[in-house]
């Protein structure tokens, strides 16, 4: 009598039969070339559709939705799964004119199909609008990073550990980096592919992918790797990331002007400024000052400049202060080490953190010069003081509890508050000129100092201490925003973020 195997009955045969059901229906799957499925995410009022040419190599995708952003997509996708480190570049195209400005051709890392899945893309929209764009967490708000370019032709996607970044190309130029990095984790494995949102649900779009190349793995070592400085603003409301301009040159610190059109820098221990909207950084004449460092900044009225810089005496840093537009320094502190932080509302004071006798302190100087006076005294560093705007505190960080913390006291060093202690180390307090927030640099707990080149938070309190909120991941560190950079408006934050790029 011959014996049937009962398949419902036995786990391993339907594990068996759940893998043959699978590769039927990969088998009947019309060539992808690169990929493994396509479908539409989401809600979609028109089917998308795919045309893969294989002897072009060309995917031509047709999408509709109503759009990639906020906490939901609709679009057409085209992927397959990877995991760890992956890249992802191709030359897109639009086919044909009209429809909506902000339709999107996307190169895509998702967690999943789900509509609110986390993912990350680099997208060119109609209008030019290239960016970097993700969602953090599962039903979360949408950012993005806006690249230094409009119009990219060419982009490429690029996962290395739980950072990704742009690179972006013009019509017939070669890729380069279109600005800041985002941390985020994507549980494996997930999926990569091309994507096409018409950004109507009444309308049906299509866009034409060539020169697809997908690379995973760590990428090849070729040379060593370069570190690369973003400078970037963000708007404090939306999370929005600007990318101003992209440089392999180290650049730190930078400072807003007063009238909102200007962005000062420090590179090479020389100062630069540069339009908001990006262009060429001019070099501001310094004098003798060569060796400037990264704490400066501007006098209330913009036409003073403080400079901390260690090219005379013993080499320590002393502050200087000079014409806005460039000119001889005068100097401040007769002591140093002396490293400027803060200028009062009124323009007549300068706080600092200064080492005397083997302590950091904080201290202030009258900005024509004469005797300084200490604010703090407790054991341990106390460093980055900055003024309010009404002239009544000056905020600082401290390591006096034994991890760096947000504090603030009164003018005079009296009233000293701690307005942090969730765990991290917070560095650098910046006051907003309307009084309402206070932004700082995170550090993880086991981050000694303020060092480069580490995964850091810009994060953003009420001005007297209460909830914390993250703007950005990022990596960074020292040079992100050691000064003040709020712009005048307190509607945006310019600083620079750093990542270690191809040779």
């Amino acid at each position: 009598m011959t014996q049937h195997l009962c398949l419902p009955c036995s786990g391993a045969a339907l594990l068996t039969l759940g893998w043959l059901m699978a590769n039927v229906a990969m088998a009947a799957t019309p060539n992808l070339g690169l990929f493994e499925a396509q479908g539409d995410v989401g809600a979609v009022g028109k089917p998308g559709t795919l045309e893969y040419d294989a002897k072009a190599k060309t995917y031509t995708i047709g999408g509709g939705g109503e759009n990639m952003w906020f906490g939901t997509d609709a679009f057409h996708f085209v992927w397959k799964r990877a995991k760890g480190d992956v890249a992802l570049a191709s030359d897109i195209r639009f086919v044909g004119t009209g429809g909506h400005a902000h339709r999107k051709a996307a190169l895509l890392i998702r967690e999943s199909l789900d509509p609110d899945a986390p993912y990350v893309d680099a997208v060119v929209h109609a209008d030019g609008l290239t960016s970097l764009q993700y969602r953090e967490t599962k039903g979360g708000l949408t950012r993005q990073i806006r690249a230094n370019i409009s119009g990219a032709r060419r982009m490429r996607i690029e996962k290395q550990g739980d950072y990704v970044t742009i690179s972006v190309a013009a019509e017939g130029q070669a890729l380069r980096s279109g600005g800041g990095s985002f941390r985020i984790h994507l549980t494996e494995p997930f999926l990569i592919g091309l994507g096409v949102c018409a950004h109507d649900n009444a309308a049906f779009e299509k866009a034409v992918f060539s020169n697809v190349e997908v690379a995973e793995g760590p990428p090849p070592v070729v040379g060593q790797r370069v570190l690369e400085s973003a400078l970037e603003t963000i708007a404090i409301d939306s999370g929005e990331r600007n990318t101003v301009y992209v440089t392999r040159d180290h650049i730190e610190a930078p400072n807003w002007s007063r009238d909102g059109k200007t962005l000062i820098f420090n590179s090479g221990g020389l100062l630069y400024s540069m339009p908001t909207t990006g262009g060429a950084p001019q070099r501001i004449d310094t004098g003798l000052a060569s060796r400037c460092n990264n704490d400066h900044g501007l006098s209330p009225d913009g036409n003073q400049i403080a400079i901390s810089d260690q090219s005379q005496g013993n080499g320590q840093s002393i502050i200087y202060v000079l014409p806005a537009n460039g000119g001889a320094p005068r100097r401040v502190t007769a002591r140093s080490p002396s490293y400027w932080h803060g200028w009062s509302p009124d323009g007549q004071t300068l706080a600092y953190c200064a080492e005397r006798n083997g302590e950091y302190d904080v201290y202030t100087i009258p900005v024509a010069g004469g005797e300084e006076r200490r604010l703090t005294t407790t054991p341990g560093l106390d460093d980055g003081p900055d003024y309010s705007p009404d002239g009544q505190w000056i905020y600082f960080n401290s390591a006096r509890t034994g991890t760096m913390q947000i504090w603030r006291m009164q003018t005079d060093g009296s009233e000293q508050q701690q307005l942090t202690s969730d765990g991290h180390n917070d560095w650098f307090p910046h006051p907003s000129p309307d009084g309402k927030w206070v932004v700082f640099v995170s550090y993880e707990k086991d981050v000694q100092g303020h060092p480069a080149e580490k995964d850091v938070t810009l994060r953003i309190m009420p001005a007297e201490g209460g909830k914390v909120e993250v703007l950005a991941k990022l990596f960074g560190g020292q040079g992100t925003i050691n000064v003040p950079s709020w712009s005048p408006d307190s509607t945006q934050l310019a600083f620079v973020s750093y990542r270690r790029a191809r040779p």
